[in-house]
């Protein structure tokens, strides 16, 4: 029913939602899950959701990180508002929604931290 983002994966570079996605819409089109995402090890956000603590229960990281992925793909350096935007969609059960933003901010600035720090 698309409620919840959690099995958000990449289609052609787009985030979309896996569980309402019918196969025939991604035949031949390249599809990108967590997995491929930090293929040539830890991807950016995957790093910065580590540094951040972000996860608690697991449930939606996958999907939150997809998300973040597509979002700075096409926005390398958004706005809050823009990740509010963006990240609207995918519900976090514990409510890190602060800590997820400081990691897609973190992401965003090459993993480095208020302050100097970096990861």
């Amino acid at each position: 029913m698309s409620l919840c983002g959690a099995c958000t994966v990449h289609v052609e570079g787009t985030a979309v939602r896996s569980c309402s996605t019918p196969v025939s819409q991604v035949v031949g089109k390249n599809i990108t899950t967590i997995e491929g995402l930090g293929a040539n090890g830890l991807h950016i956000l995957q790093q910065a959701w580590i540094a951040e603590e972000v996860p608690q229960c697991g449930y939606c990281q996958t999907g939150q990180i997809m998300t973040a992925a597509a979002l700075l793909a096409k926005t390398p350096n958004p706005s809050d508002e823009q990740i509010t935007s963006a990240m609207n969609g995918n519900l976090c059960r514990c409510g890190t929604y602060e800590r997820i933003r400081r990691a897609i901010r973190r992401a965003a600035n090459g993993g480095a931290v208020a302050g100097g720090g970096s990861l």
